[in-house]
């Protein structure tokens, strides 16, 4: 989930179902070049490239929208799920440290989604201004230790 040198980063979606397709889109131009017989018809090449296409957007979706970043150390910290940023100095880090589970019904999920992606959980965050927003996890444990490193309160 982390890279060397780059914080805390959870990849948002998997390129497994572009790369399956893709696959099965190979396979059957092996096929059509290797077997003889009639050709397959316009109209099954062009569904095919269309679930191609489809798998590799929502892939590409996937990984823009729900990849989870914590950068920086100190003040200049910075928590994005996908194009969202929040400064950890908004963060409430005694609410973060007292967690133990559970996602806040009704919160605001970060990254704009309408609600928390299927296999994530929500890890609820609570801000300076009183308000709480989810932030999407396959992992709460590691990026609430991480926000909890990051925001220079080691312990947590």
């Amino acid at each position: 989930m982390t890279a060397p040198g780059e914080g805390y980063v959870e990849r948002g979606g998997s390129w497994r179902p572009a790369w399956v397709a893709g696959g099965f889109a190979a396979l059957c131009v092996v096929l059509e070049l290797v077997l003889p017989g009639p050709d397959l018809p316009l109209f099954a090449w062009a569904a095919l490239a269309v679930v191609v296409v489809i798998s590799t957007s929502g892939s590409l979706a996937g990984r823009r929208l729900f990849t989870v970043r914590v950068e920086g150390a100190g003040d200049g910290s910075t928590l994005s799920v996908g194009r969202e940023r929040v400064a950890l100095t908004e963060v409430d880090a005694d609410h973060l440290r007292a967690l133990e589970s559970g996602v806040d019904a009704g919160a605001p999920v970060l990254g704009g989604a309408w609600s928390i992606p299927k296999g994530s959980t929500g890890l609820p965050l609570k801000l300076a201004d009183g308000r709480t927003v989810l932030v999407p996890t396959r992992d709460p444990d590691a990026l609430r230790a991480a926000l909890l490193t990051a925001k220079g309160t080691l312990e947590p």
